[in-house]
């Protein structure tokens, strides 16, 4: 006897398969290890797709959003992932990126440092590089437009205040929120970030363009000048 028959998925009680446990029980029933079983399709002949699955997940901590920074040749490393399988988690991860994104489109008017975290979270969140963005606000703080700044490495990227006022300009903003992550995870602003607040700040007021907050993310929270009151 094959002593690996038992491993292989088509060999399991029907409700222990994740894609009859889905139909039978529901989405919700299945563990982070089974929904990507489901996306990668096959294991190998030693070891089932959910086996597969708990090794990517282990080697992340089980961690979904250190899973979500992991490239196609990140994901080749493990165990029974080839290129097609590591492009249809990485897929399957924007689109859940995507749909936070869409949901965070219904609330347009911004009153709080949280409205700013939940209306970027999905462009800042699991990046491995640093970005800086502008959102753009009307005169009743309701957004007119999020914009890409600039995009750097690990340690920092350029934010040009000239590129930034000019995009505020253009599209007749009567006030602006500066929002960039740090993807060491550190939410300590550092002395380039004050500097450039204070920059910024002095130039809105030429403008009459209020510089209304400054965000840092980082993947567990968010550090807003405004709400500690060094604006």
């Amino acid at each position: 006897m094959n002593k690996n028959i038992n491993l292989t998925i088509k060999n399991w009680a029907e409700e222990d398969r994740p894609r009859e446990k889905l139909m039978l029980k529901g989405k919700a029933s299945l563990s982070d290890a089974e929904l990507i079983a489901i996306i990668i399709g096959s294991g190998t002949p030693s070891i089932s797709a959910v086996e597969v699955a708990k090794l990517i997940l282990n080697g992340v901590g089980n961690d979904l959003n250190a899973l979500a920074k992991l490239s196609v040749k990140d994901l080749m490393k493990f165990k029974g992932i080839g290129e097609a399988k590591a492009i249809n988690i990485i897929s399957a991860l924007e689109l859940g990126r995507r749909k936070g994104d869409t949901e965070s489109k219904a609330k347009t008017k911004i009153t709080s440092s949280d409205d700013v975290f939940l209306l970027m979270k999905p462009h800042l969140t699991d990046l491995s590089h640093e970005e800086f963005w502008v959102i753009l606000l009307s005169r009743n703080n309701t957004v007119l437009k999020k914009q890409q700044i600039s995009s750097g490495g690990v340690s920092g990227t350029v934010a040009d205040p000239k590129i930034i006022f000019k995009l505020a300009l253009e599209e007749l903003a009567s006030g602006i929120i500066l929002v960039h992550n740090h993807p060491s995870g550190n939410l300590k602003p550092s002395e380039a970030d004050k500097s450039l607040t204070t920059k910024m700040k002095k130039a809105g007021h030429a403008l009459e363009i209020s510089v209304l907050d400054h965000l840092i993310f980082t993947d567990n929270g968010y550090f807003s000048f405004a709400d500690e009151g060094i604006l």
